[in-house]
């Protein structure tokens, strides 16, 4: 377990992850083309409110997916960022900056969303960027998906936008969310199932359903989901709370509520919680791919790149004060 400490803040318990996630990280060699490919892109469907923003989104989500999808081609690469700088980008400016205000014209944006993914494709009078960006994305990713690879994904993409909804609900008062629904829900808030859904699709391999139900794929699943969304909360939990902020929705601050720990303590058992997960998940990724190759060694191989991907996040400037 180790350490961080930001300005004017106790020293925080953070957890250490290398003797299952070491790194370093395979990357995408075109990492850097895709950052600017996306950046292009984002201007042509404006997604953001300054260029400042959009040049950190466009760093942090090429970089993270090249970490996702090392061996990929470069349009899968472009494809996979321009779906999670939208998603980003919604959550950033839709949940968080509004929904808090006007859940319920989050909601009625969100609406927008699942027509499109619900297979009604047609450009209508009041699309604005945000639509027509989804619009373009799934184009691109029916074109590559097999119809079961598509209905998976957009099935995780209607659970994340949910989870945008959930989550600016619950943001006046976590208090009122349980730790078992917040397990529940954070890996849809945090997007891990959409970045798993979208790997399989550029990666080109499909799990048969007898594959996916099993319980080591299951778990492995499991454990990555969790471990996405749990560091992500106690990487962000500083800034989130910079200058006197209102509590997050994360586990630390559930952890206080429902467990009676103090900050200190509710950071060392999440830490642990994490550690433990993160070695969960190496063993399963250490068993499925000990044979020869198939579809579950590459998903295998999959997950442990989604995994090395949000480890990587949590150390860029995005989560620092």
């Amino acid at each position: 377990m180790s350490h961080t400490r930001g300005p004017d803040a106790p020293t925080l318990p953070m957890p250490d992850l290398r003797d299952s996630f070491p790194g370093p990280f395979a990357t995408s060699p075109y990492a850097d083309a895709v950052e600017e490919q996306t950046a292009h892109w984002l201007r042509t469907f404006p997604l953001t409110g300054t260029p400042g923003e959009a040049k950190a989104l466009c760093n942090i989500t090429a970089q993270g997916v090249a970490r996702v999808l090392p061996t990929a081609d470069r349009d899968g690469v472009f494809l996979c960022a321009g779906l999670f700088v939208w998603l980003t980008a919604f959550d950033d400016v839709h949940g968080e900056a509004e929904g808090g205000r006007d859940t319920a014209r989050l909601v009625r944006r969100t609406g927008h969303c699942v027509q499109l993914l619900a297979g009604h494709h047609a450009p209508t009078a009041g699309d604005d960027a945000c639509t027509a960006a989804l619009r373009d994305l799934l184009h691109r990713f029916r074109e590559r998906a097999t119809p079961t690879q598509y209905l998976r994904l957009t099935a995780h993409l209607r659970d994340s936008l949910f989870g945008i909804v959930w989550e600016a609900h619950h943001l006046g008062d976590p208090g009122q969310v349980t730790l078992s629904d917040y397990r529940a829900m954070r890996p849809h808030t945090v997007f891990v199932r959409t970045v798993m859904a979208a790997a399989e699709v550029i990666l080109g391999y499909e799990l048969t359903e007898e594959q996916r139900a099993s319980s080591a794929v299951r778990e492995l699943e499991q454990s990555v989901a969790d471990l996405a969304g749990w560091i992500n909360d106690l990487a962000s939990y500083a800034k989130e709370t910079h200058r006197g902020g209102p509590e997050p929705l994360s586990l630390p601050t559930l952890l206080v509520r429902h467990r009676g720990y103090d900050l200190e303590e509710a950071f060392r058992v999440a830490s642990r919680m994490c550690e433990d997960q993160a070695s969960a998940a190496r063993r399963r990724i250490t068993e499925l791919t000990t044979g020869s190759k198939n579809p579950l060694t590459d998903h295998a191989h999959a997950m442990e790149a989604v995994t090395a991907s949000y480890v990587w996040h949590i150390g860029h400037a995005r989560y620092r004060q």
